[in-house]
């Protein structure tokens, strides 16, 4: 499938800033999944420092503001040819070592309620039981936007039975690490089925099973992603993973608003 994808974040000030920084995550790579066809980021207001592939492989660049700015503009699009693997993402590479996915982070530490949820998920193999997991998740925890936010973590989120995708995938991740499988968490894009504007990007789970690799999970959805979706980066949790993040100097209110669009 050949996706078109456009994903706009516009900031607005009611004083100049003195200084702000951008970190952004919002350029895919080709990979067993998907193939970018064109990529191109267009900033108003800001201007590239440097580039580089951080300690997830993830192309990451840093913008700062230009002048005495009071809005910037910061707008990734472009077209990517994707590919079914029935979830199969491959072989781990990057600089990361596979252990580095055991290891709880604040988001994915397993509590009381992640170490029952690990224990009633029962044998079999591993992709079963992931799959079983997933299952779990998603009839457990509702779909509800706002329900969260960027700091809620996987235990308070399965405590309050609700969350959005984010904290389908902190859930999944901290109880299949639980398990024993390595696990990471991926930000991206998903194509909708009802609507084209979106609000937000999409965030799911993968999980490295022995004799097959990397393996992904939609939580949110209970279905292994497949050709609808685009791969953004990937990490530990949201916080490694997180499209863009930043910082400023001043005391200058911020307004931001996210447009995506997502059309094949």
């Amino acid at each position: 499938m050949r996706l078109k994808i456009t994903h706009r974040t516009e900031y607005r000030y009611d004083a100049p800033l003195r200084y702000a920084l951008q970190r952004i995550r919002l350029f895919p790579q080709s990979g067993p999944t998907q193939k970018v066809l064109n990529w191109a980021i267009a900033l108003e207001g800001a201007h590239e420092e440097v580039r580089f592939a951080d300690q997830f492989g993830n192309d990451t660049r840093l913008l700062s503001t230009e002048g005495a700015a009071q809005h910037l503009v910061v707008e990734a699009s472009g077209e990517v040819e994707t590919y079914d693997r029935a979830g199969v993402v491959g072989p781990h590479k990057g600089f990361a070592p596979l252990w580095l996915f055991e290891r709880e982070t604040e988001l994915t530490a397993a509590g009381e309620g992640v170490r029952a949820l690990a224990a009633e998920v029962g044998e079999g193999d591993g992709i079963a039981r992931l799959h079983r997991l997933m299952g779990m998740v998603h009839e457990r925890v509702a779909y509800r936007e706002g329900a969260t936010d960027t700091g809620t973590t996987a235990e308070a989120a399965l405590a309050q039975g609700s969350g959005v995708c984010q904290d389908h995938a902190h859930i999944f991740i901290a109880t299949a690490r639980r398990l024993g499988f390595p696990a990471r968490y991926v930000s991206g894009y998903l194509m909708m089925n009802d609507r084209l504007d979106q609000a937000a990007g999409h965030a799911w789970a993968e999980v490295h099973v022995d004799g097959l690799g990397w393996v992904a999970f939609d939580v949110a959805n209970d279905i292994a992603p497949e050709e609808r979706y685009v791969r953004l980066a990937t990490g530990r949790d949201y916080r490694d993973a997180m499209p863009v993040s930043g910082i400023r100097l001043g005391w200058a209110e911020e307004q931001l608003a996210v447009r995506i669009t997502v059309e094949q």
